[in-house]
């Protein structure tokens, strides 16, 4: 059977708060857990498979032109190899993860240096390996290949403009007119992409780490030319994905072709350089800020222009602006996003896309419009939160900005509202100071369907497609599950990633709990419906706690040796256009800056978020403080260099790209403030798992400042940039 919602009003029934088992909420351990640290939990190249071949890509060594000729016959001769593949399916790029159909590829044609552009398939890895070190190939090379965005010709993607944002900053009591950049981004997730093919007559099933399943088969039948009734994917668990693994990736469509031309099972394994290289990348960002305000701090002008990069073909662009457009006031503004296209590796969705860039550059202007009006950070944005949406005029679902810098600012001990003055603290060689930012990051839900059912035996089995990307989505199900139909969490078991199953939201935009929760709620109504009616009780009436009716009889006996199973089905309706629902917080820093280096150590953060309903809260300070660690990141080390001559990407590697490491990482704090947001889904929960760094790396920025008088314009903010821009003593 199935049951379906559509929403179109928000939900004010607040169903979970009236259940009796006590799950919701509370800080469990992920019941996925002990498999992953004993390191029984198989990841997608880990399933034991009979005679499996194993293939190794051969990339592109040229950023633009074309392949004219492979030399397959050397390698073909070489100890254990079984094929040299060079279909053109295999495909130049990852898609981004909503696509429904594999990125297009003209024969022969290399976009970015790094693309793969062969497989070689021998018997053991090591011998892949080396055939394909082996593999001989010519090229012919394009001419005025375009590399380096700031000398491409851009083209406007989207744009608002109201009122006259040129004579509000030249009225203006106070106004900052100012261009931050940030550098690319890896997703740099702890498991590489790898792959498992295996035919069985028409029909192929694939083992692969990859976020979306839901899209990722229409992806794959788009790719081989197939029904999508014809393929398996089992992803069951997923070593981190970051956005790197939201579409097909090219070791995907590569097994799934070599395993059929040589009727055995292949796996493929991207080495970490080849994720680095030809998986997706962050775009660089270049963003003019210009914010105009009166005396009292109140802002009159808000401009916010970006400029983003891609390979030419594609249309996915950066979504910079997303949380500028409403989390402050200003009733002259200006908003751009720009695209230049470049032969580099495709651009696309890596933690948090849009506020995680656009939020750093836009809070690093306020702390400076903020010195220069005279007002303290937090007052200043205090005056500044809309009652509305400043440009289509919709009502906020939820808004817990206010709070969220309120307390935030209490529990930090922020400063009493007073000038703030840098280099007021020093400490030896160190200047010590703190600073402060806004978080936003926009809420989105997303079709999903989930199946329960309850056993005769009174456990529950919930089936979905959803994946569990680290973020905790087996326990949150188990939890909602348990919780509506009376159950200990233990005998809740929760089967995911997998393709066989309803198709859920997939782990992406933060919407993964909060849509296939959703889906999840759904169907346990619709099996508490079926059980009021066993007991001739109102489904609202309906009180189950530890597998029976609380004072009556047991589900076991209710279920009377029978299965009892639903489908849920969840899908948004009008209310996406009829609210803007987003998650918001504040982020506060103290750090201290080295006078002589440059280097700059955080101390403490703290990070103050509200999300709508909390559905477990160790996982969800979990997926907070890996934001704040992530904004780290993007404050101080990570960044992606290109070479200027041939593109290929230099730091292809976690010795060179430098993620924050646990020396990077200071003691750090996080208030979750809880609401019911009846907008966010029907369990009033909202997205959790980019908020935590969207903004964070302006708070770092704020404080180098207040720290050491050095105001950068350009992320990360690296020991050479801070020596750079420090005032001379």
């Amino acid at each position: 059977m199935s049951a379906y919602l559509k929403q179109d009003e928000p939900i004010t029934t607040n169903r979970l708060d009236s259940m009796r088992q006590g799950l919701i909420g509370k800080p469990l351990p992920r019941i996925d857990g002990l498999a992953k640290v004993t390191g029984t939990a198989p990841y997608a190249v880990e399933y034991p498979v009979e005679n499996c071949a194993n293939g190794v890509f051969v990339t592109a060594t040229i950023a633009s032109g074309e392949v004219t000729s492979i030399d397959k016959d050397a390698v073909l001769a070489m100890p254990g190899v079984l094929a040299v593949i060079d279909d053109t399916r295999l495909t130049t790029r990852a898609a981004q993860g909503t696509a429904n159909a594999a990125p297009q590829q003209e024969p022969s044609k290399v976009s970015y240096w790094g693309q793969p552009i062969a497989l070689v398939v021998a018997e053991t890895f090591e011998q892949a390996r080396d055939a394909a070190k082996h593999l001989k190939v010519e090229y012919r090379v394009a001419d005025d290949i375009p590399l380096d965005p700031a000398s491409t010709k851009t083209e406007e993607q989207n744009a608002h403009r109201q009122g006259d944002l040129k004579h509000a900053m030249a009225i203006a009591q106070h106004s900052v007119d100012v261009e931050i950049g940030t550098e690319g981004h890896a997703s740099a997730a702890m498991e590489p992409h790898g792959t498992i093919a295996e035919w069985h007559g028409d029909k192929v099933t694939v083992h692969a780490s990859l976020q979306m399943l839901n899209y990722n088969i229409t992806e794959l039948a788009d790719s081989l030319g197939i029904e999508e009734g014809q393929i398996r994917i089992l992803s069951r668990y997923v070593g981190g994905g970051f956005g790197s693994k939201l579409g097909l990736s090219q070791d995907v469509v590569a097994a799934a072709i070599a395993a059929r031309e040589l009727g055995r099972p292949v796996r493929v394994v991207m080495s970490r350089q080849q994720v680095f290289q030809c998986v997706m990348r962050r775009t660089e960002s270049t963003q003019r800020l210009r914010l105009a305000c009166d005396s009292e701090g109140k802002l009159s002008g808000f401009g916010h222009d970006a400029t983003v990069s891609n390979l030419p073909g594609e249309e996915y662009a950066e979504p910079v602006l997303q949380s500028s457009h409403f989390l402050y006031s200003g009733e002259n503004r200006q908003l751009t996003l720009n695209l230049a296209r470049v032969h580099r590796v495709t651009s696309g969705s890596v933690r948090a896309p849009g506020e995680a860039i656009g939020m750093p550059a836009l809070e690093a202007a306020m702390d400076e419009l903020a010195e220069t009006a005279g007002i303290d950070p937090v007052e200043l944005r205090l005056r500044n939160i809309p009652d509305k949406h400043p440009e289509n005029g919709l009502p906020f679902s939820s808004h817990g900005l206010a709070e969220c810098l309120k307390r935030g600012a209490a529990a930090f001990g922020w400063d009493d509202g007073s000038p703030r003055i840098p280099r007021q603290r020093r400490e030896g060689e160190w200047w010590v100071g703190t600073g402060m930012a806004s978080a936003a990051r926009v809420h989105n839900v997303m079709e999903a369907s989930a199946r329960v059912t309850l056993k005769a035996d009174g456990s529950a089995l919930v089936e979905t497609d959803m994946t569990d990307i680290g973020t905790g989505t087996y326990t949150i199900l188990a939890q909602i599950a348990g919780e509506m139909l009376g159950i200990p969490i233990d005998k809740v078991l929760v089967d995911l990633g997998d393709t066989a199953h309803p198709r859920g939201s997939g782990s992406g935009g933060s919407f993964g709990a909060s849509s296939v929760g959703s889906a999840v709620y759904v169907a346990c109504v619709a099996l508490r419906e079926r059980l009021a009616q066993r007991t001739n009780t109102a489904e609202e009436e309906l009180a189950l706690a530890d597998g029976r009716i609380v004072d009556g009889p047991t589900l076991i006996d209710l279920l009377d040796g029978k299965d009892m199973s639903e489908e849920g089905r969840y899908e948004p309706g009008d209310i996406t256009d009829d609210y803007a629902a987003s998650g918001f917080g504040a982020f506060f820093a103290q750090v201290r800056v080295n006078r002589f280096t440059g280097e700059t150590r955080v101390d403490r953060m703290l990070g103050a978020f509200g999300f709508g309903r909390v559905l477990n809260e160790k996982t969800a300070r979990s997926q907070c403080l890996g934001g704040i660690t992530w904004s780290i990141g993007l404050a101080l080390t990570e960044a992606l260099i290109f070479d200027p001559v041939d593109g290929h990407l230099v730091n292809c590697d976690l010795a060179e790209y430098h993620v924050p490491v646990n020396r990077d990482v200071g003691d750090v704090e996080v208030l979750m403030l809880e609401e019911r947001d009846g907008v966010g889904s029907p369990i009033q929960a909202k997205g959790i798992g980019e908020l935590g760094m969207c903004g964070g790396a302006a708070a770092i920025a704020n404080a180098i400042y207040n720290a050491s008088g050095a105001r950068l314009y350009r992320y990360p903010m690296t020991p050479d940039r801070v020596l750079a821009a420090l005032p001379t003593d």
